[in-house]
């Protein structure tokens, strides 16, 4: 969400937890750990491509 406003980013996001709630898979890549852990059910971390942790 770089390069969005305050109120693009809440904007965004609602939208985001509106489809999760309708049960649609979504694939985010953050290093924002705010939004990682405001939208996200599962986590997969990498580091250079590979798979370094799951949460």
């Amino acid at each position: 969400m770089n390069g969005l406003d305050n109120q693009g980013v809440l904007d965004i996001r609602e939208v985001l937890k509106e489809l999760r709630e309708k049960g649609k898979t979504i694939i985010l890549a953050s290093h924002s750990r705010e939004d990682i852990s405001e939208l996200c059910d599962t986590v997969t971390e990498l580091d250079h491509g590979k798979v370094i942790r799951e949460m």
